[in-house]
């Protein structure tokens, strides 16, 4: 138990100062030898906390102020404070001892640094101010243990004991009470109750990084220091009489005669002068640093504002997690196949995941929970992906060679919506799959300390759930038509992988086979020797599929328009046979079509592609180049860059999109109108006098997807430069209103083949002759939303001649006469159109070994 110790006076001192009230000032009379009595009872007091432990002295020695009345019953209330903040220290002997006790520090005093200067406000009244060993100081108090610090008066200095006049920042009211060295202020300040206080932070003395207690009753409440932690506060301490000297109200140390000038209260810091060896320069302590930390640190702890709220969205959160990561083990890789039920079964997946991550490490865990997160966001976005190409390539997502077809999508969007529109969906989609991939993961690690919570329950959660799961299979349990137990995101990953694998297995294999040609080694003479003197023209009509002649929403306009035609050419003394073909590609990749029909290769993936352009192998078109018999001519309006396949397809010339003068605004993809391009062919090509017959390739793009606007004919005589399309595509539909809409989608798909047939049979019924051959056909079906889900690839193809002998000679191919092929006409894979049109017309073969 904290004792008093026995105030013994010093021979050049006067009476002990009795206490003094906590708001007492200072009488800063430097010439003054004792000080002015101060009746315990005019200081006003706060209460003490009813439960502050007090310990009785051993020798009391109340000390009778200077007029003679007893103390008031507050102040003998008081004198059970703790002794070491009420009784006075034992005075040093000098000559300045007397005007020491004299001064009394503002606000109840101040403890003094080691030079002298007096030590951050929040220091200065510590309720326990431990003594040195065997310096005869009162313990400290039990209920308030601090840091014990250093109360020796044997250390202070004759100048030393005057304490400095200072007032802190953080006390409001103190600045009316303090005043500078030199002035009288006996007066005593108004108590004023005391709140928790946030410790000084300063770095000035060892002593001032201990937390003090709240200040004196004189002072006010002051603000929080935001520099200081938000766990070093102060608590109140019970009234005191304040204490009659500095000298006794802090820990003293070796002091300078030199004081500090009393600080604005408007500051925010409350810096002395350095000690020796210290900085010069003042320290802040709130920086901009600190400011923005303890308002970090305060938001941090909203949940302990709100609990309530901190744990709905807890658990929103978590049953987030949930659905996130269930979803994406169950997500399809098709549109056809995205419905409930797919999402109402129980993922193995889960429950081996939830398996291992109970047996990790808490790094390990969390490790693995992320990162199978981060590749459950990508197996997402391969899912997603496979939908898309389904949907417009009738055909999965190819993780080896599809990447390259996204910059093809970016300029198709840019073409058909603009490129403001092209650029933000592909800023949009990058950010989309870095967004998912991280919240994926974050979903994992969030279940995974979910797991970690009750290892108990969670591990009897999983053997359950796994013991439904293999009972559900082995049993064929099924919920709304689809098995209850799922393994859909390993069977996504075996069919990537899969692909991936045949992908690198068949590259291989194609080069050799793309090696061996039948036709390879076929001399020039005995290439198609029954067209010598024929005007041979290959023309492919964009997305010109099976479905557009007998799709019940399509049809019906395209089939008359193939009847109409195929009669105006009768008139026009032309006839025609037709039949069908298998494409190797489908909804687009029109390249893919071009050459496998032209190449005798099936051509189904960008990696045959390059194999086969990068080859010697004989396409159709170049046989007519071999046999030095014919000009070769490519019309191209849909190559808007270099074009190194017109090597491959034998083309001595090739007319790309700007070659061919058209002034006139591009229809949504498609540069030009088919009307144009075949104008310009009869103007730059097919009209010139020559001394050889002309091959040409013919690719007309009126027809592209998403068929807004589409451009109607005009007469032939009027499209000039294609200027005349002006108003005719202003007049037109938005691509916006067409292509999310399935059945304005057929409707416009059917008018778009409309107008390239019948753009083609006029022209060859205006400018053909008994020589021209022409050939045409689609190059693959439209894209799923318009041909369906389950459309074949089939897309139909028509010979068209004056010669009777031109159609004689496939006669044997039974294919139906006119344009339209009948619904059973034969069916042949359009890699094998080259060789039975290179043999029906009297090639001979001579293969070429692979």
């Amino acid at each position: 138990m904290p004792v008093f110790t026995r105030f013994r006076r010093s021979p050049d001192t006067a009476d002990a100062v009795p206490p003094t009230a906590p708001g007492a000032a200072p009488s800063s009379d430097k010439s003054a030898g004792e000080a002015a009595p101060v009746s315990a009872a005019e200081s006003p007091t706060v209460p003490a906390p009813q439960e502050a432990p007090t310990a009785p002295a051993e020798e009391a020695a109340p000390d009778t102020p200077a007029d003679g009345k007893p103390p008031a019953p507050e102040a003998e209330k008081a004198s059970s404070a703790p002794p070491d903040a009420t009784t006075p220290a034992p005075a040093t002997p000098t000559e300045n001892t007397a005007a020491t006790q004299d001064k009394a520090t503002p606000g109840g005093g101040r403890a003094a640094r080691g030079d002298g200067k007096a030590a951050p406000a929040e220091h200065r009244a510590t309720a326990e101010d431990k003594a040195a060993p065997g310096e005869g100081n009162a313990a400290p108090a039990e209920a308030e243990p601090t840091t014990p610090q250093t109360d020796d008066p044997s250390q202070t200095t004759p100048d030393a004991a005057t304490a400095t006049p200072a007032a802190a920042a953080e006390h409001k009211a103190a600045a009316k009470d303090n005043t500078a060295p030199g002035k009288d202020t006996s007066t005593p300040a108004e108590a004023e109750p005391t709140t928790p206080q946030t410790a000084d932070a300063s770095p000035t003395t060892p002593q001032a990084t201990t937390p003090a207690p709240a200040a004196r009753a004189e002072t006010t409440a002051a603000p929080k220091d935001t520099a200081a932690s938000a766990e070093d506060t102060a608590t109140p301490v019970p009234h005191e009489p304040a204490a009659p000297d500095a000298a006794t109200a802090a820990p003293a140390a070796p002091a300078k005669d030199n004081t500090a000038p009393a600080k604005s209260k408007a500051t925010a810091e409350d810096n002395t002068a350095p000690a020796e060896g210290e900085p010069s320069h003042p320290v802040r302590r709130t920086t901009v640093l600190a400011v923005l930390w303890a308002r970090i640190a305060y938001w941090g702890r909203w949940r302990s504002r709100h609990p309530r709220v901190a744990r709905g969205l807890y658990w929103t959160t978590t049953l987030l997690a949930v659905v996130l990561v269930l979803g994406a083990l169950l997500l399809p890789n098709t549109l056809s196949a995205l419905h409930v039920n797919r999402f109402t079964r129980l993922p193995a997946e889960a429950v081996v995941g939830a398996a291992v991550l109970l047996a990790l490490p808490r790094r390990a865990r969390i490790v693995l929970a992320a990162v199978s997160g981060a590749g459950l966001g990508a197996l997402t976005v391969l899912n997603v992906l496979d939908m898309g190409f389904t949907e417009y390539l009738g055909r999965g997502f190819n993780a080896v060679l599809d990447w390259e077809l996204l910059d093809d999508s970016q300029a198709y969007v840019e073409d058909s919506l603009g490129r403001t529109t092209a650029i933000a969906a592909t800023v949009g989609a990058v950010v989309l799959v870095l967004l998912l991939m991280a919240v994926m993961a974050l979903a994992t690690v969030r279940l995974s300390n979910l797991l970690a919570r009750d290892t108990r329950k969670a591990t009897k959660a999983t053997l359950v759930a796994g013991t439904v799961w293999i009972t559900c299979s082995m049993l064929g349990v099924q919920i709304a038509g689809v098995p209850f137990a799922s393994d859909r995101a390993a069977t996504a990953l075996e069919i990537q992988a899969r692909r991936v694998r045949d992908t690198l297995r068949d590259e291989a294999a194609f080069a050799k086979e793309a090696k061996a040609d039948a036709f390879g080694n076929t001399p020039g003479d005995q290439l198609v020797p029954d067209l010598r003197g024929k005007d041979v023209i290959f023309t492919f009509i964009e997305s010109y599929g099976r479905s557009a002649i007998e799709d019940p929403v399509i049809a019906p306009g395209v089939d008359r328009t193939l009847e109409e035609r195929t009669a105006a050419l009768a008139k026009a003394g032309f006839h025609a046979k037709s039949g069908w073909l298998t494409s190797a590609t489908y909804g687009g990749s029109s390249w893919l079509g071009h050459s496998t029909t032209l190449s005798g290769l099936w051509i189904d993936n960008q990696q045959r592609y390059r194999t086969v352009m990068a080859g010697n192998h004989l396409s159709l078109t170049k046989a007519f180049q071999k046999t030095g018999d014919w000009d070769t001519v490519g019309i191209m309006p849909g190559v808007q860059k270099g074009w190194p396949e017109a090597e491959f397809y034998g083309l001595d010339k090739v007319y790309n999109a700007f070659q061919m003068g058209y002034k006139g605004p591009k229809f949504s993809w498609s540069t030009m109108p088919d009307q144009y391009a075949l104008e310009a062919f009869q103007r730059l090509e097919h009209g010139r006098k020559r001394d050889k017959p002309l091959m040409s390739e013919i690719i007309l793009t009126s027809s592209h997807q998403p068929w807004a606007p589409i451009p109607t004919s005009v007469g032939w005589d009027e499209l000039g430069d294609g200027s005349v399309f002006g108003p005719i595509e202003k007049a037109g539909n938005k691509p916006a209103d067409i292509i999310a809409d399935s059945t304005r989608s057929k409707q416009e798909y059917g008018t778009s083949i409309q107008y390239s047939v019948t753009s083609l049979t006029q022209w060859l019924e205006r400018y053909g002759n008994d020589n021209t051959v022409l050939v045409f056909l689609g190059d693959h079906q439209p894209i799923a939303r318009v041909s369906g889900n389950h459309a074949s690839r089939d897309v139909p193809v028509s010979i068209v001649a004056k010669d009777p002998k031109v159609l004689d000679k496939i006669a044997a191919w039974n294919w139906t006469d006119g344009l339209k092929p009948a619904r059973n006409a034969p069916v042949w894979k359009m890699s094998s159109f080259r060789d039975r049109f290179l043999t029906a017309y009297g090639s001979t073969p001579h293969p070429s070994e692979g």
